[in-house]
């Protein structure tokens, strides 16, 4: 658009462009270039009104229509706007219809109440009281409804323009009932309806009639009209609940259906973001900043004021506090700009689903891992497995995928038990919609049956169905038992043959339940396992199964789940198509993460199992960045972005240049800005690193199509198998973006190469487990993983229904769970020290800072161990010596220390806030987060080191020692463990330096009491962090070994003592001799 160097106004809400101090010849240009739309139900193109602007019917959301279609949905429709529900007001030049406010306005009241003789006032007055009386049913006096100046002296025209009917003149019929038919102005294309306004200076031929048709048939508000308008309103309706998914590049919503209309609730977008209200992360922010601030004040105090008669002390704790502080900074920045998402599971109904249709809902994948039987029940496995084959989705669209890496026949078994109790178990929860569809906690869970009022029949069919589990139960603890005598000849399978502990086999294939419903293929898997080869643990594993699932059902999507947590809210597959399929960001998703959720935790969360600090304010945090990190469980993938693939990229729209420089001097700029940046490209290219392989699936399939020789394919089949390894039909199946099988490929020529590409030697020299898949390199390979897709551009979405989509078992006990922390932390520390870590992986991709910085918070936190385990220290060693570590205290560094202690209550408050969580769990993670700090994460930091540079794997054994009988007995069992004792030895430490140094003020006076208060504050800061560390390993305080105190209690005195005697921290001066006063002779 030519603006002519004047400014533009618009808006979103009308369908309007002003120029400012424009001329009137430039403003109706301008307006006329903008125009052009099209009517959105009868498809003419929207006229220019008098004004010299585009005709808008709705002020609200400028829904394209043009006047004749809005006058019709005023006189016959329900006279609101299509997309936005809003009622159309009466516009300047259209007639008044029932419902209309009164009008303050004179100036328009002949096209108001259809006044056509004139400016009479008795004419005027008789149309007003007419139409008071019939609104709606008066004609009206040209097809579009508006009557102007040039219309109204018609009369003068009439005699020169003839009055057609069928073609012909007909003088036995009065002039007012004649139809005039003129043809449109033709600018932009085919119109149907007049203009708003006539020239009657201008000669406009008639326009060709067909003499078959009714000459109603050309008039506007016509039977045909209406059966036009009928048959498009019918159109619509058709279209409000299914909508063929498309997709789109970042905006293409609306590109996948034209005809759909806007008002549709599938047509609305299937989720969108909630921010937190301003008035909680407002101040949230402030307090950020000015703790920054404070922490800026509090090290320049440290740091110029050193405490020289115990300089040691002084040093090492000044820089414990500035780790500290760098760790607090990687941890709070992220959170910055915390969000919720809300999903619109109708909207994805809607969308695609529509009665009596097949259901476009994509196929999902669910893979679930286990690995030995005796550690992880098989009962646990069949829960889980039976609330995903009840899951609330279409049913050939989902495939469970089990994954046995123990090569165990008591799992196939079990799992064969499972497959024939679900024929009954889910016609039972679909029947009655129960939650959760796990039988071992749905019955567990309390119904007051009087209370809810529950139909007799559904409680007979518990009842009956609360048997068969029962026996179900029976049969596979039955199943246990047998398995723990192994036979001499081996296991043998039903049919006599040997178990062959490497195998796929197909289970719910076409199986029915018992009312003759399809159940979801269910298909157990156990890989080849041989010695001398890496097999990479469950990355392998999973890895596997997306081999499998790509050859056996290749659905576009992946969910993964342990074998301990189970679907506990049907749903929860719908909740994540909310995202993946959503037609303007859906596209860009590698992966929606559901938080985790436990059962079975003691009411107090002695350990914080359940983890709520990290899952509903860390993640809040990361999803308003580029997403959550990858937790390893109750995760939905993208099966393309899992291929190692990039992120689509938005495009970009082409530059616009200047006009207010000479086109010469645009042009040399601009070229030379252009050369310099396609120089800079071409020098990033050539210095990218060799070893980071990013494919983009356009360039692949372009390679696929583009083949013109027989080298070229050569070529880019070499490339694919050094990618994907040597199976042609997992190749064809990679570069389906939609998923999808092979037609006519045989169930046994599937099963054949599902064996293949789970063999040890397929992915020798592939990129399995460096850019494709699952990748290796860490016990947490979930961290590496979602690490990786970050990198490739794409981002991730944080999902938290209202119901827990997914409920698991965690470890209670103390012992178990400081070893799950240390195989976490170990993981950790094994990423930090590979090439993959984010310190120095990754730039100049798709990785967003904040993100990055999360990222490395999440691989650098064990070397925090090291300073914590100093900083619990230092209390004790203060008491023991008389010293302290900040010298005497003067009322500016007693304001920045208050101040300090302040902001970090405030900020923890706040953060509880707007995260919702208690300050119960709140404070129970930041106990725990010592605990763990000066046990598991500094074993994990010192066996990191030996495994990654030296080469020495260590483990430490856990052993049970003893149980107690009833409800969370694993709560108070006890076993031994290495983890256990350097927070043992930092309690009694501290403890005997608060007996100490009480002792002291109480034998030195008055004066001591005030030094000893700082210490004391410390000293009690650490045993009050490590209580539930005491509680738990006290236990019922009968169970406790001796062998255990003894080497705690030997250790801390031998260590107490030594500092006592060599006192380091003392300045050591000459001996001063003083007479004691006593005559010795």
């Amino acid at each position: 658009m030519e603006t002519k160097g004047r400014l533009i106004a618009g808006s979103h809400n009308r369908n309007e462009f002003v120029l400012i101090n424009a001329d009137e010849v430039s403003r109706v240009t301008s307006v006329k270039e903008l125009s052009g739309q099209i009517c959105q139900i009868c498809g003419d193109e929207i006229e220019i009104t008098v004004n010299g602007e585009p005709f808008v019917a709705c002020n609200e959301c400028a829904f394209p229509v043009c006047r004749p279609c809005y006058e019709y949905e005023r006189r016959e429709g329900n006279q609101a706007c299509p997309q936005c529900k809003t009622r159309y007001k009466r516009i300047k030049g259209s007639p008044r219809v029932e419902g209309d406010e009164e009008e303050d306005d004179t100036d328009d009241l002949e096209n108001e109440f259809h006044i056509a003789n004139g400016g009479d006032p008795q004419n005027i007055a008789e149309a007003m009281f007419a139409a008071r009386l019939n609104v709606g049913r008066g004609s009206h006096v040209n097809g579009s409804g508006i009557t102007t100046p040039s219309e109204l002296d018609a009369a003068s025209v009439a005699t020169e323009i003839p009055l057609l009917t069928y073609g012909q003149e007909d003088t036995g019929i009065s002039s007012d009932k004649h139809a005039l038919i003129i043809p449109p102005f033709m600018s932009r294309g085919k119109r149907i309806h007049p203009m708003p306004f006539s020239d009657s200076a201008t000669t406009l031929p008639p326009r060709p009639m067909d003499p078959k048709k009714d000459l109603a048939v050309y008039g506007y508000g016509s039977v045909a009209w209406k059966d036009r308008m009928e048959e498009w309103r019918k159109k619509q309706n058709e279209r409000l609940q299914v909508v063929k998914h498309e997709g789109g590049d970042g905006g293409g919503g609306d590109g996948d259906d034209a005809d759909l209309p806007k008002m549709d609730e599938g047509r609305q977008p299937l989720s969108r973001k909630l921010p937190i209200p301003s008035s909680k992360i407002n101040p949230y922010r402030m307090i950020i900043l000015l703790r920054i601030v404070i922490l800026s004040l509090f090290f320049h105090y440290r740091i110029l004021h050193p405490v020289n008669n115990a300089y040691g002390l002084w040093l090492t704790s000044v820089i414990c506090e500035i780790w500290f502080a760098v760790s607090w900074i990687l941890d709070q920045f992220p959170k910055w700009c915390p969000i919720v998402r809300e999903t619109y599971l109708d909207r994805l109904s809607l969308r695609y689903e529509k009665e009596g249709k097949p259901s476009e809902l994509a196929n999902i994948d669910i893979f679930v891992s286990t690995v030995d039987p005796m550690k992880e029940p098989p009962l646990i496995t069949a829960n889980t497995v039976l609330s995903i084959l009840a899951v609330d989705y279409p049913v050939d669209k989902v495939a469970c995928y089990v994954s046995d890496d123990g090569a165990a026949m008591l799992t196939f078994e079990a799992l064969s038990e499972t497959s024939e109790f679900a024929r009954k178990w889910v016609p039972f929860c679909k029947k009655y919609k129960i939650e959760p569809r796990a039988p071992e906690w749905y019955f567990v869970q309390k119904v007051d049956y009087l209370k809810d009022k529950v139909d007799p029949a559904f409680i007979r069919e518990r009842r009956a169905m609360k048997r068969d589990y029962e026996e179900f139960k029976v049969r596979i603890n039955g199943l246990v038992a047998t398995a723990k005598k192994v036979p001499e000849e081996g296991w043998t399978m039903q049919d006599g043959t040997p178990w062959p502990g490497n195998n796929v086999f197909l289970g719910h294939n076409g199986v029915r339940d018992l009312e003759g419903n399809d159940l979801p293929r269910l298909v157990y898997v156990s890989r080849e396992k041989r010695p001398g080869f890496d097999h990479h643990k469950k990355a392998g594993a999973m890895n596997a199964l997306i081999r499998v699932s790509a050859i056996i059902s290749n659905a576009p999507y992946i969910l993964n789940v342990d074998c301990d947590h189970y679907i506990n809210n049907s749903k929860a597959l719908r909740e994540a198509m909310c995202f993946m399929m959503d037609p303007t960001s859906g596209k860009k998703i590698c992966y929606v993460q559901f938080p985790q959720r436990f059962d079975g935790i003691d009411r107090h969360d002695r350990y914080s199992n359940r983890n709520v600090v990290f899952f509903d304010i860390n993640m809040k945090g990361l999803d308003g960045i580029q997403g959550p990190i990858y937790v390893g469980t109750g995760c939905v993938f993208r099966r393309q972005a899992l291929y190692g693939y990039d992120a689509p990229k938005k495009k970009k729209a082409p530059r616009k240049t200047c006009n207010c420089w000479p086109k010469w001097c645009c042009f040399c700029c601009g070229s030379r800005k252009k050369n310099k940046k396609a120089k800079s490209d071409k020098k990033k290219t050539k210095t990218k690193d060799d070893t980071k392989q990013i494919y983009a699936l356009e360039n692949i399939e372009e390679g696929i199509e583009g083949i013109d020789n027989e080298k070229s394919m050569l070529m880019s089949q070499t490339k694919f198998e050094k990618k994907f390894g040597q199976s042609n039909v997992f190749i064809a199946s990679a570069l389906l973006e939609d998923g999808g099988v092979p037609k006519g490929a045989s169930s046994a020529s599937l099963l054949k190469e599902a064996i293949h590409v789970i063999s040890c030697g397929y992915e020798d020299k592939t990129d399995w487990g460096k850019e494709v898949g699952w990748i290796y390199g860490s016990v947490t390979e979930d961290i590496l993983t979602g690490f990786k897709m970050h990198c490739h551009g794409w981002r991730s979405v944080y999902c938290i229904p209202k119901r827990p989509a997914f409920k698991g078992s965690a470890p209670i006990n103390l012992s178990d769970r400081l070893h799950q922390v240390l195989r976490w932390a170990l993981g950790s520390v094994e990423i930090l020290l590979s090439r993959h870590c984010p310190i120095w992986y990754g730039y100049g991709c798709g990785l967003k800072w904040l993100e990055r910085f999360s990222y490395i918070n999440s691989v650098v936190y064990p070397i925090t161990s090291i300073p914590l385990l100093a900083y619990c220290t230092l209390p004790a060693i203060c008491l023991l010596t008389g010293e302290f570590i900040v010298p005497e205290i003067s009322n500016y560094a007693s304001i920045i220390f208050m101040a300090l202690f302040l902001s970090i209550a405030v900020t923890g408050i706040l953060e509880m806030q707007w995260g919702g969580v208690g300050i119960h769990d709140w404070w129970r993670n930041e106990q725990f987060w010592v605990i763990g700090g000066v046990s598991s994460h500094l074993f994990a930091l010192f066996q990191g080191l030996l495994k990654v540079l030296a080469g020495v794997n260590t483990s430490f054994t856990v052993t049970s020692k003893a149980a107690d009988d009833g409800e969370f007995s694993d709560l108070y069992m006890f076993k031994w463990t290495t983890l256990l004792l350097p927070p043992l030895v930092l309690l009694i430490m501290n403890a005997i330096g608060v007996v100490i140094g009480v002792s002291d003020a109480i034998s030195n006076g008055y004066d001591t009491w005030g030094p000893l208060f700082g210490r004391l504050f410390f000293a009690i800061w650490v045993i009050v962090h490590l209580y539930p560390f005491l509680k738990g390993f006290l236990g019922k305080q009968d169970r406790v070994p001796t062998i255990l105190v003894v080497w705690a209690i030997l250790l801390a005195s031998i260590f107490s003592l030594l500092w006592v005697r060599i006192n380091p921290f003392v300045s050591k001066g000459d001996i001063v001799l003083e007479v004691c006063g006593l005559n010795c002779d």
